[in-house]
């Protein structure tokens, strides 16, 4: 039995209901909706194959081979493709780059992004491909499927129909899959440089990463992400024997680490703001090592501790919300207890895809193209709801809209699966977005 064959058998091979006709569609939309909708079979093949392939971040190798399939899809649609490496020091894979020139002037200038590489080393024993159940219920369980091969998938196949249908000459879009999504190697400059210069030959980004559906059962898409950030908090106290605390030996550098944080708590309060100390060593010895996340600490309870490092991610809505946590912060810092001191430094690493105007612009063509389709309306996922993403690189520059990918469940967890007709659906709203921007 082939490979398609085995898909159908196990109930994958599924398309969207027969009342989601198309009404308001124009022949060459209709052309491309019927172009997507006979090639899924050998859409959710293309993800498979991509699928069966680990690329976990670190595993070179293995992104390499997942960019060369998708390279391989993007060269036979007339795009001119190159592998962009990585300095050998950054350790990373590099990313895949697909540019096609059209005629100047005509609609907007796209560009698309997704990554190749998934949280899933090599080794890792979560199934690489598993389908699971048939008919209306049945998912497909797998590294990385809905992130975000799935929306890798989604983007090639919604060009695809584009040049099937005729729609594709004269547009001009490029491709970017990157490498290392899910851990971006430093420094940032370097490996998103070319995205960024490509953006700024760009009017329009779109990602691919997973569509989420609300609790009312309506697909979404981003118009915002939060920045990613962290701090590093060091306490030191006056070390002496515990007889002494809160006293002539004061309080020591637990006990400061402990008030600052619940002030941050208590004080540093807006909403889309958080910040998480997910590492915390403490004693009369603490040092992390290289990586920064590990760490060593020794102290005996009857000696009071004098030295705390805190690790902590930190995430805001806008520049204007990151000034003014940090601000509150620095000042609950320098309120110490007695015979105790501390520092905070901050650290940015993605900014923020603001709510704009030009954003909420897209998502409202992209919602339009979808009601077209017979596919519902789209709705907004709020900004704190998401974690970060590549587009955030570029979104300061450019209209932007994300979450234009397949629909799964427990991304980045062992039970990341996804909804195989959310491919097709996925490539038709992409699809009619793509050839009404270019048009």
């Amino acid at each position: 039995m082939t490979c398609l064959l085995a898909l159908a058998a196990a109930g994958l091979v599924r398309t969207a209901a027969a009342d989601e006709t198309a009404s308001t569609l124009n022949p060459v939309e209709q052309r491309i909706v019927a172009a997507v909708r006979a090639h899924s079979p050998q859409a959710l093949e293309l993800l498979r194959q991509s699928a069966l392939i680990n690329s976990g971040t670190n595993n070179l190798q293995g992104v390499r081979a997942v960019g060369q399939l998708f390279r391989s899809q993007l060269d036979a649609l007339g795009f001119q493709t190159r592998w962009i490496d990585m300095p050998p020091e950054m350790k990373r894979a590099g990313h895949l780059l697909a540019t096609r020139t059209g005629t100047p002037g005509k609609g907007k200038r796209l560009l698309l992004l997704g990554h190749l590489d998934t949280v899933f080393e090599a080794g890792d024993a979560t199934p690489l491909w598993a389908p699971q159940g048939n008919g209306p219920d049945a998912r497909v369980r797998g590294q990385g499927v809905s992130d975000m091969k799935g929306g890798d998938v989604i983007a090639i196949e919604a060009l695809r129909a584009l040049q099937q249908a005729g729609a594709l000459d004269g547009a001009t879009i490029s491709v970017m899959f990157t490498g290392d999504e899910e851990e971006a190697g430093h420094p940032h400059a370097v490996s998103r440089g070319d995205m960024v210069d490509v953006a700024k030959r760009s009017d329009v980004a779109l990602s691919f990463e997973g569509s989420i559906i609300d609790k009312d059962g309506v697909a979404t898409a981003t118009v915002g992400r939060r920045a990613t950030a962290g701090f590093e908090l060091k306490v030191s106290g006056k070390q002496g024997h515990s007889m002494g605390v809160f006293g002539v030996n004061g309080y020591g550098a637990v006990y400061e680490t402990a008030r600052i944080l619940d002030a941050f708590r208590q004080q540093v309060i807006e909403p889309g703001l958080t910040f998480n100390p997910g590492l915390i060593v403490g004693g009369t010895e603490a040092s992390l090592d290289a990586s920064q996340i590990r760490g060593t600490a020794a102290g005996k309870t009857n000696v009071i501790a004098n030295t705390v490092i805190v690790k902590s991610d930190l995430r805001y809505l806008d520049y204007a919300q990151r000034d003014r946590a940090q601000a509150r912060m620095r000042a609950i810092v320098a309120q110490n207890l007695p015979g105790a001191s501390a520092s905070i430094s901050f650290q940015d690493s993605y900014p923020p895809m603001a709510v704009t105007p030009g954003n909420l612009k897209l998502l409202d063509a992209y919602s339009h193209a979808s009601r077209d389709a017979g596919l519902g309306p789209i709705g907004m996922v709020p900004p704190e709801a998401r974690g970060a993403g590549d587009i955030q690189f570029i979104a300061p520059l450019i209209d932007s809209l994300d979450g234009l990918g397949a629909n799964g469940r427990g991304a980045h967890s062992p039970d990341e699966d996804l909804d195989p007709v959310s491919i097709e659906r996925g490539t038709i709203r992409a699809a009619l977005l793509i050839y009404r921007l270019t048009h």
